[in-house]
């Protein structure tokens, strides 16, 4: 028989409300980021809307999934466990490709950090306006440790991802398993 609160860091429904909320604010932050300057990190045109794409997307399955959680929902609830898979692999291959981008484009990142934030081969001949620079803060620390902490950041998000699916399914379960009870709030069982 499964423990009801085993492998939880917070109580079951208002944690797994937070974690959501966490999860959906930094997916809506790296989305926004990527759709706006991630052409500075990428350097194939749709890739920087793709990925920005992907993270706003999970944002959207975040805050569905904290309403959910907030309205005791089982249709939703399985609408969630469902689609968060999907969301887990999506964002799994989306990683691989970042990182192999990003390690690929190496090179033009440290000559866009020396060059005062111009965006790589861009000329105003071509069309490009030269007065967007890239972001300060990015080449600061330095190449090597905005690729190590790239990396630690992608694989802690897969962690959080996989973790809000297990939270959505233990909810999921509950509801379930406890519809038909009594409580004293009315016909069904408050979880």
């Amino acid at each position: 028989m499964w423990c009801d609160n085993c492998l939880l860091v917070l109580p079951l429904r208002a944690g797994a409300i937070a974690w959501a909320v966490v999860i959906a604010a930094y997916s809506l932050a790296g989305g926004l980021f990527l759709l706006m300057s991630g052409q500075y990190l990428f350097f194939v045109y749709p890739e920087w809307f793709i990925y920005g794409g992907i993270g706003v997307g999970v944002c959207a399955v975040a805050c569905i999934n904290a309403i959910t959680l907030s309205n005791r929902s089982l249709v939703w609830a399985r609408v969630c466990h469902f689609l968060w898979p999907f969301i887990i692999v999506i964002c799994g291959v989306r990683a691989i490709f970042m990182i192999w981008e990003l390690n690929r484009g190496k090179d033009k990142i440290i000559w866009e950090c020396q060059n005062g934030g111009q965006l790589w081969n861009t000329t105003p001949e071509a069309g490009y306006d030269n007065t967007a620079r890239f972001p300060d803060g990015i080449c600061g620390p330095g190449w090597q440790s905005l690729f190590t902490a790239f990396i630690i950041s992608i694989l802690v998000d897969l962690a959080f991802q996989m973790y809000m699916f297990f939270l959505n399914w233990r909810f999921m379960k509950r509801l379930m398993r406890y519809t038909e009870m009594k409580g004293p709030y009315g016909n069904y069982y408050r979880a």
